[in-house]
């Protein structure tokens, strides 16, 4: 019983994040994505206390394909906001123009 309840728990999760993430302007995608970035860090963090915990074999493939997954979601969260912010940032300067 418990597991139904976890997976129900997972999956009206998903459903009302997508609800709030699909109903935020274009205007706050950049701090919004700021924001995931950290909690995607701290997911990293628990993912390798999962990889590295020695609860057995599963945990471990698990906690290790976690680390992949959290890893590339914070990488590409910062490079796609790095990108963001560059599209609104002014007209770069260059050596010898005033």
């Amino acid at each position: 019983m418990t597991q139904i309840f976890q997976l129900y728990v997972f999956i009206l999760a998903g459903f009302i994040g997508f609800f709030v993430i699909s109903k935020v302007p274009p205007l706050l995608h950049t701090p919004l994505m700021s924001a995931t970035n950290a909690i995607s860090g701290i997911s990293l963090v628990g993912a390798i206390v999962a990889a590295g915990g020695q609860y057995g074999k599963v945990s471990t493939i698990l906690g290790f394909i976690a680390v992949i997954c959290a890893a590339t979601n914070v990488t590409a969260g910062f490079l796609i906001t790095d990108r963001m912010l560059a599209m609104f940032g002014g007209p770069k300067k260059t050596d010898g123009a005033k």
